[in-house]
């Protein structure tokens, strides 16, 4: 068979070939060059020209230029490289050089150019609107473009910033985008130092799994430690808030472990990297039980993690069809030297002259259940983030309540009971019309 093989098809098959494809000689020469190759170096192979001076000499070519000197004046036997090009109409590329010194009939380097510009654009483009991890995995491997999932044991981080819907409905929307985009830009460069994979973003929080699509075996203590450098960040990122005249941002973090399926889930035509299970349903019932600067983390990811866990509270509750209840700490330091900084946490006082009345509504879910109950205000904090009041019912703690007065209405939620009532924490304010 190869001896029926004329050179006559081996040029047919090289001049229509996608790549570019040149013959240099020991010196350095362009001996023969396809249509592909001559196009994308704007030159003939009839120029007679060392291959490194068909190049330009513009900036951007010089790994290129020199990559083409060093092969040829050292007689390498192969030599290959991701390069940037900039052609003589200052476009640019990106191109796969593939080198290989062929000595049996003539003594000669094979050239191969390969255009990943497109490939690469795609590749950078489609990282932005997915994890890199995500778009490493659809774009490399045989089962990124297939749909079904895969159960592994994962860690799921949800953040949801504290009162956002309210505050939203405030601000205008180029604002409220650049203040969404710098906290985004905050937290997912933490998330991406500690491996973590962003399945997607959920309004103003955040969906994130260590463990899947890569596989880590500490991707527990990961989640951990990315959670308290999120919160410490906060501070910065309220710096910035403050600068551009935007308001205070609070966020609080659910973590759980366990067994989940990830993989395509959709249609032929439309597929998404998603992650399914209990275990995310239980992260996301932890967020929702935070306060703005805590982390609250399941047991079965705090037995996870082999080094000192540090925490000032636990607590539990029993999820929906759960049969047991479900334990839960919070979190304030990992290690030795990681922790969430409580620096500002103290509540100071301010002094009331008397309590101020108002009314109060239990919430399930998000919902303002309809009974109301009389409350009072005995306290109020210095920075008006907290208060102790008093009610005729009972307040579970992490339970959400929203205090009425007049045209205000105040969303909160329970900390802890005390001798004389209740410490809450607000979490938004709005004002009705």
């Amino acid at each position: 068979m190869l001896e029926s093989f004329s050179a006559e098809q081996a040029k047919f098959f090289i001049e229509k070939s996608d790549d570019g494809i040149c013959v240099i000689s020991t010196t350095g020469e362009l001996l023969m060059a396809n249509p592909v190759a001559e196009k994308l170096l704007g030159i003939s192979a009839k120029d007679n020209l060392k291959i490194w001076k068909a190049i330009p000499y513009v900036e951007g070519n010089d790994d290129l230029i020199q990559m083409f000197i060093d092969t040829v004046t050292s007689k390498l036997q192969s030599h290959e490289a991701i390069v940037d090009y900039v052609n003589n109409e200052g476009e640019r590329y990106n191109l796969h050089i593939r080198l290989t010194y062929h000595q049996e009939d003539l003594a000669a380097y094979l050239l191969v150019i390969t255009d990943l510009t497109k490939l690469i654009k795609t590749q950078a483009a489609f990282a932005r609107y997915t994890s890199p991890d995500i778009a490493d995995y659809v774009l490399t491997t045989s089962e990124g473009q297939k749909r079904g999932g895969v159960a592994t044991e994962v860690t799921v981080l949800l953040s949801d910033l504290r009162g956002f819907t309210a505050m939203a409905t405030k601000m205008p929307p180029q604002d409220l985008i650049d203040l969404l985009n710098h906290y985004f830009e905050k937290m997912v460069a933490i998330i991406e130092n500690y491996h973590g994979t962003v399945i997607e973003f959920l309004g103003d929080g955040i969906f994130v799994v260590f463990g899947a699509p890569k596989e880590l075996a500490d991707h527990a203590t990961l989640a951990v430690k990315c959670a308290i450098e999120m919160e410490n960040a906060m501070k910065d990122v309220n710096a910035w808030n403050k600068e551009k005249g935007f308001p205070n941002l609070e966020m609080g973090i659910g973590i759980n472990s366990g067994t989940v399926v990830v993989g395509n889930i959709g249609s032929e035509k439309k597929m998404k990297y998603g992650c399914v299970g209990s275990a995310i349903n239980l992260a996301g019932r932890l967020e929702a039980l935070t306060i703005g600067g805590q982390v609250l983390v399941s047991e079965y990811t705090k037995n996870l993690i082999p080094e000192n866990f540090d925490y000032v509270s636990e607590g539990g509750f029993f999820p929906k069809g759960g049969i047991r209840e479900v334990s839960y700490y919070e979190v304030t330091g990992i290690g030795d030297s990681l922790y969430i900084d409580r620096s500002e946490d103290a509540i100071v006082w301010e002094k009331m002259a008397e309590p101020e009345s108002c009314v109060l509504f239990h919430l399930k879910e998000k919902t303002v259940v309809e009974e109301e109950f009389r409350c009072e205000i005995i306290r109020r904090s210095v920075d008006k983030r907290y208060a102790l009041i008093r009610a005729n019912t009972t307040l579970e703690v992490r339970t959400n309540v929203m205090l009425k007065k007049e045209r205000e209405r105040k969303y909160a939620k329970v900390l802890r009971q005390e001798e004389e009532g209740y410490i809450i924490c607000f979490t938004s304010v709005n004002q009705s019309n």
